[in-house]
């Protein structure tokens, strides 16, 4: 339709979301007791995705508040590859989809996406999963690095996830079970064996 603010994919699009849309093949757990702040995860996911070491490019957030005492001192946050995405039913064009070729990971189109951001406020899980691309002005968010060009590996629900391999603490896991979807359990996880006793810090 001519002068129509909504594109004919956007209508086909907000027709199919609806429709039950198949789950993610991949899940990333985070242990926050077990996270440091280093901020290595987010160095390497804008190196494999940007091929710079920018923070402000990373997909996987960690933020510190310097006032809040062990384990609130900092905080990390990552794409849940929520079974019932908002962001995707938000996305006025469609450039929130489903990415079969990569078992189901919920992805960003860049060519689709006007940089709207209605996809960054539709997310009920500060901080936002959906991130602000300062440099393209579009958004992005978490493809289980399936699409990481800068980065020799494979990628994907079946392949490496950058942010796993670096991680000095292990405190980034990845699932292939739904987690429970409902709050954070599901996600925040103890991923801490009775060896971390040793460095006098909790196990539970």
């Amino acid at each position: 339709m001519a002068g129509s603010s909504v594109s004919a994919k956007s209508v086909i699009f907000q027709e199919h979301t609806s429709l039950a849309i198949p789950a993610a093949e991949g899940y990333l757990l985070v242990d926050p007791k077990k996270c440091q702040g280093c901020l290595s995860c987010m160095m390497a996911c804008s190196l494999v995705h940007h091929g710079s070491v920018n923070l402000s490019l990373a997909r996987i957030q960690v933020t510190h508040d310097h006032l809040a005492d062990f384990p609130d001192d900092a905080v990390i946050a990552m794409c849940r590859q929520c079974v019932e995405p908002l962001c995707m039913r938000a996305c006025p064009e469609g450039a929130l989809h489903v990415d079969p070729a990569h078992g189901n990971v919920r992805t960003v189109d860049a060519e689709s996406c006007i940089g709207c951001g209605e996809c960054i406020r539709a997310c009920p899980y500060p901080i936002a999963r959906s991130v602000w691309n300062h440099e393209s002005g579009l958004a992005e968010k978490c493809d289980l690095c399936a699409n990481a060009p800068f980065w020799k590996e494979t990628g994907g629900p079946a392949g490496k996830k950058a942010c796993i391999e670096i991680c000095p603490l292990h405190a980034i896991a990845f699932t292939a079970k739904i987690p429970i979807q409902e709050g954070d359990s599901g996600y925040l996880v103890n991923l801490r064996g009775k060896a971390w006793e040793q460095f006098g810090l909790t196990t539970d």
